[in-house]
């Protein structure tokens, strides 16, 4: 990152939760910061970037599944660092006309995305909060490149847990949900302390003291609380290799090791 700009306003004293996720799946959009923080967390959890790649592949496995379902549209809420699958990347190459829109709060990830996805007239890029719909919902580039009169997938994948119970997440995800139309997906990746609770605690305090966004981990009768108002898609809210996977060969033996869980809603 030495030779690359770095916006003004970033704050290079404190780890940043998208640059340290990007740092897990191997990215090169980190500062010294976020490594020491990543570091720390691998030692307390080895299996985290296991469990960031696997959430990386279910969002991949997602979007097909929305592209064939006849979505055309993406509105991808905390998008975080562009790196490989990206949802446009998925998107498009399976449907070319598909249009995305990406939306994060943290300047370096909306930087990045503006740098990589170019004058690409299908893709935006939002540097808004996801806790304000009304905000995002109503910038120029949500609307003039998306329209909710048609079915559109709106992702909430690996960010719901960085919005705490004091923020209400579910008002924050009704406020999407009003705006879709019916046939819309809603597509979530949530960590959870299901599967590894003797972790989830150390991990959690670890992003309260390190970074602006302490984590909240959920269990998953909480987070089928969050999809009210969708049909959960079979199989329904599961660990993450559990959700539709390729192959049975993706599946580990332990899948609760992959503390993530996942789901995808259709809005009634």
């Amino acid at each position: 990152m030495a030779s690359e700009p770095v916006p003004g306003e970033i704050d290079l004293t404190r780890p940043s939760v998208a640059r340290v996720y990007d740092y897990y799946l191997g990215g090169a959009h980190n500062f010294a910061v976020d490594r020491e923080m990543a570091q720390q967390a691998i030692e307390m959890w080895p299996d985290l970037p296991l469990i960031m790649q696997a959430n990386r592949a279910f969002l991949r496995r997602a979007v097909r599944f929305c592209v064939d379902a006849g979505v055309r549209q993406f509105l991808d809420l905390g998008s975080g660092i562009p790196t490989a699958g990206n949802v446009h990347q998925v998107a498009q190459d399976a449907a070319p006309g598909t249009r995305v829109v990406y939306v994060d709060s943290d300047p370096i990830a909306v930087a990045y995305s503006r740098t990589i996805l170019g004058d690409d007239p299908r893709t935006a890029v939002v540097q808004a909060d996801l806790r304000h719909p009304e905000q995002v919902l109503g910038s120029p580039e949500v609307r003039s490149l998306l329209n909710f009169d048609e079915p559109i997938a709106v992702m909430m994948v690996a960010v719901l847990h960085f919005v705490p119970d004091a923020d209400d997440p579910a008002t924050v995800i009704a406020g999407y949900r009003e705006a879709m139309a019916p046939g819309s997906f809603l597509v979530v990746s949530h960590a959870s302390q299901d599967g590894q609770p003797e972790k989830a605690g150390s991990h959690e305090d670890l992003y309260r003291r390190r970074t602006a966004s302490p984590m909240t981990m959920r269990s998953k009768s909480q987070v089928i609380a969050l999809m009210d108002g969708f049909d959960l898609v079979e199989p329904g809210v599961v660990f993450l290799p559990l959700w539709r996977p390729v192959s049975l060969d993706d599946v580990d033996d332990q899948p609760e090791r992959f503390t993530g869980l996942a789901a995808v809603g259709r809005k009634r």
